[in-house]
């Protein structure tokens, strides 16, 4: 009798803010505005970096890679949760749930390859100058960058295939934004110990060994960085690592307290809101966190701008 109860999931309900219904439009025409606002400055660094030769260089072609990481990255969650918010029709089927979810985990693992990546250029430059040029040439920054996009690609499709293998029963009201692993896994049915196994994975080794390179990277920097003999020189070096160190923070503090919710007895409106942080929030503030804080590119951006304005 218990099993002819049982209803099997041909499809899922994001209930996303369903909780806050007087918010919907508001929430609407935030996460629009968003949206458009991680597209035209990450746009923006895309074009600068590819345009003004003086950026012509490993550290902005891996940031242009990372801006549209952060565009792929975006677009995979934002339009569908804009059109649930829009239309209030909330349903997604077991495909594009797959589809989000894989897509998802790919461009997060390509996302912490890229800042180790990153991190790593920056310790090459300021730990080892002399070979600098002869290791960071262009061939290189390609194969990296080919790597970092690359490589968790078959791990996460077949991570995507077990998760979706076991069934979902019962209630098909996924209490998330988007299709994320920990809440999928609070609707599967039957034994999901190797599901859980394979978070843990994920975050091991997309997650937790890009973190310890990083860091790594950046206990070698700031000893290089403190024995710089001028203050000038320590400063300058300070002011080249400090964009990235703040992204770092922003995208492994957020996304681990997220997935540590995830599995313990907080609230899953919290889970929800740091789900947002690490996948919209951050891609929103890389922009200004790269510009405002980088004087190449603050100065490459008025040149820019200024020939567009002398054109017209």
């Amino acid at each position: 009798m218990a099993d002819q109860n049982l209803t099997i999931v041909e499809d899922f309900i994001l209930l996303g803010f369903s909780e806050f219904p007087n918010f919907q439009g508001f929430l609407f025409v935030l996460f629009l505005f968003i949206y458009i606002s991680i597209l035209l400055g990450n746009c923006l660094i895309i074009v600068i970096t590819n345009v003004e030769p003086a950026l012509q260089t490993p550290m902005y072609y891996f940031l242009g890679n990372f801006s549209f990481l952060e565009i792929c990255y975006t677009s995979d969650i934002l339009p569908r949760m804009l059109m649930n918010l829009w239309s209030q029709k909330r349903n997604i089927s077991l495909v594009s749930c797959a589809v989000q979810l894989c897509f998802f985990l790919i461009l997060g693992a390509v996302e912490s390859f890229l800042l180790a990546v990153m991190a790593y250029d920056r310790y090459m430059a300021i730990c080892r100058p002399l070979y600098y040029p002869l290791i960071m040439n262009q061939k290189m920054c390609v194969q990296m960058v080919i790597v970092s996009w690359m490589t968790g690609i078959p791990v996460i499709i077949g991570q995507t295939y077990q998760v979706f293998s076991v069934p979902f029963c019962g209630s098909n009201k996924l209490n998330h934004v988007f299709c994320d692993m920990p809440p999928l896994m609070k609707l599967a049915c039957g034994d999901t110990s190797w599901d859980k196994f394979f978070i843990y994975f994920d975050c091991f080794l997309f997650g937790l060994i890009p973190f310890i390179l990083i860091l790594f990277s950046y206990i070698r920097i700031l000893s290089a960085i403190l024995k710089l003999p001028s203050t000038t020189g320590r400063s300058k070096a300070f002011s080249t690592c400090s964009s990235h160190l703040i992204v770092v923070c922003l995208f492994y503090g957020s996304g681990l307290i997220a997935y540590l919710q995830s599995m313990s007895s907080y609230s899953d409106r919290m889970e929800k809101i740091f789900s947002l942080i690490y996948t919209v929030v951050t891609p929103m503030f890389n922009p200004l966190i790269y510009s405002l804080r980088n004087k190449d590119f603050t100065k490459a951006m008025k040149k820019l701008f200024f020939i567009e304005c002398v054109v017209k």
